[in-house]
């Protein structure tokens, strides 16, 4: 046998081996398939239902609450939910995740419609066939199916009542909100104006925007306590609010004379209500809220009667209640 046939026979050899070897490895690739196609057949069934849920905010604690109760819905109910949200404030970020959303052809869409620019996609939703509920901040002109939150208005309204009563009906207000663009602060800052403003004793100082940080807070506070020495009291529309507001006080030894008003019970805020930094704390139901919107979802898709909008309860949270809850745990326990 000469050199050219033994080249062509080990090549002819080496053809033969990879298509044997392509044979088994297809084979194996189909019995693996077939197992796994077993086992979710059998084990893990595709849940009945794929929700979008979009946030405001993922690296917060009133968000992360919100994601917690709809991720318990997961546990209860036959639904897989996909929560995002951009990792701070961006309603940009919001938008694109909400229209990416829609074309994926998720069975429902839960979002916070912070402004007006929600409202076309929200409407492009519904007119596709697929429901909406918006959460925490509402789009009433919209199409959306429900909104399941909190009444920002009345949350002023409260916010109002506890100053007033707190000090006295007399005071020097300066109120920093998370955003002038973003409705749901807007419609608190209204609630509260509206209850102060019979209080020939209180008067609204000055109005600021904080773009929800907590850094824009303190830098907000500052000034406002720089340009108006007479301030006495704070209020602030979002969680940060409280937060940047008792660091400007403290840093220019005002914190003793000042009365502080904020939003949500995060861990920041209840240590300082304890060390009397923060005075009253205007408490929402993030949990509830994430929590309930996918079982109205399901009731939506499965024709059930919804109402349309679900209020979760306020309330307004003094050191004193701290004092309460924990004696409370102590008997329990």
């Amino acid at each position: 046998m000469n050199r050219t046939s033994i080249i062509y026979s080990i090549l002819i050899a080496a053809l033969l081996m990879t298509i044997g070897f392509s044979f088994y490895f297809y084979q194996q690739v189909q019995i693996n398939d077939k197992k796994v196609a077993d086992s979710i057949t059998s084990e893990t069934s595709l849940p009945a239902y794929h929700f979008a849920l979009i946030g405001e905010e993922m690296n917060h604690d009133y968000w992360r609450l919100v994601g917690e109760g709809a991720k318990k819905s997961e546990s209860e109910f036959d639904v897989m939910v996909e929560y995002e949200g951009p990792k701070r404030s961006n309603p940009e970020e919001q938008l694109k995740l909400f229209d990416m959303a829609i074309k994926s052809k998720v069975d429902g869409i839960i979002v916070q419609a912070l402004n007006e620019s929600f409202t076309p996609l929200i409407n492009q939703a519904v007119n596709e066939g697929i429901p909406v509920i918006t959460i925490d901040t509402d789009s009433s002109g919209s199409l959306r199916d429900t909104y399941i939150g909190t009444d920002n208005y009345l949350a002023g309204q409260l916010a109002g009542k506890a100053l007033a009563e707190d000090t006295g009906g007399k005071a020097a207000v300066g109120i920093i909100t998370g955003s002038f663009d973003n409705a749901h602060h807007m419609q608190r800052v209204q609630g509260f104006k509206d209850v102060v403003e019979p209080f020939e004793g209180i008067e609204i100082v000055a109005i600021e925007e904080s773009n929800i940080t907590r850094v824009d807070t303190e830098e907000k506070a500052y000034e406002m306590l720089a340009k108006y020495e007479n301030i006495t009291a704070f209020y602030g529309t979002s969680s940060y609010n409280g937060m940047g507001i008792a660091a400007a006080a403290k840093s220019l030894k005002r914190k003793d004379d000042m009365y502080v008003i904020t939003f949500d019970r995060i861990d920041e805020n209840l240590q300082l209500l304890e060390k009397g930094e923060i005075d009253a704390i205007v408490e929402q139901q993030p949990f509830e809220m994430g929590y309930r919107s996918v079982k109205t979802m399901i009731d939506l898709l499965e024709n059930r009667p919804v109402q349309d909008v679900y209020h979760t309860d306020l309330s307004i949270l003094r050191s004193s209640d701290l004092t309460v809850e924990k004696s409370q745990r102590g008997r329990a326990s």
